[in-house]
């Protein structure tokens, strides 16, 4: 039975979301807080893959996550 285009769609689209919610988490969880400067590195973070963004988050000081991804910045 083959899914219909509009329920892809609809389930792609449910499945970022939760993935941004989740990495919205855990850098609150991590830094206390998700100011305006944390939270532009959250697109570039989800351009990643689940494992490798969740592994910066937790190995890098907030520091070093915004200079990492400061060049990336749209």
């Amino acid at each position: 039975m083959a899914l219909s285009e509009a329920y892809q769609q609809w389930e792609q689209k449910t499945l970022q979301q939760g993935q941004r919610l989740g990495l919205e988490n855990l850098l609150k969880v991590r830094f206390g807080t998700l100011d305006e400067e944390l939270s532009r590195v959250i697109e570039p973070l989800l351009r990643l893959p689940p494992e490798e963004y969740t592994r910066l988050c937790i190995q890098l000081s907030r520091g070093e996550l915004l200079a990492r991804f400061n060049s990336r910045l749209d």
